[in-house]
């Protein structure tokens, strides 16, 4: 798989996931069958243009620990990646040491690799609930 097909199968697959719901970047690789490549999908998902259609709702997607991975300093990615959750329902807290968390057993999002289709991903909006 070259990197053009990494990066559709990453964004194919991310538009699967429903509305309201998150999933990690290490589940994503598995799905798309790159068990190993977690670090790679959350470069695919820093790569993506705001212009991609359909649009690929990126901010479902999070740390395995539930975290919403920081941006860097002087940015303001994550707290984007909160609203955006908010306004789908998703309840984001304050953890102990400031980060930002998502509980993955109430809100998670973790179908069987080979459960569904990543073919035909690319038709669905990522909004179904």
């Amino acid at each position: 798989m070259d990197s053009a097909e990494f990066h559709a199968a990453v964004y194919d697959t991310v538009r699967l996931i429903p509305h309201g719901r998150v999933t990690s970047y290490g589940h994503i690789a598995k799905l798309i069958g790159q068990p190993n490549y977690s670090r790679h999908v959350g470069q695919a998902l820093k790569f993506l243009s705001p212009d991609t259609n359909p649009p690929v709702p990126w901010h479902r997607v999070i740390a395995s620990s539930g975290t919403i991975s920081s941006r860097g300093p002087g940015t303001n990615g994550a707290q984007l990646q909160q609203e955006a959750l908010e306004a789908e329902g998703v309840e984001v807290t304050v953890g102990r040491t400031g980060e930002l968390r998502v509980d993955m057993k109430t809100w998670g999002w973790f179908p069987t690799p080979g459960s569904i289709d990543i073919a035909n991903a690319s038709s669905d909006d990522g909004s179904a609930q």
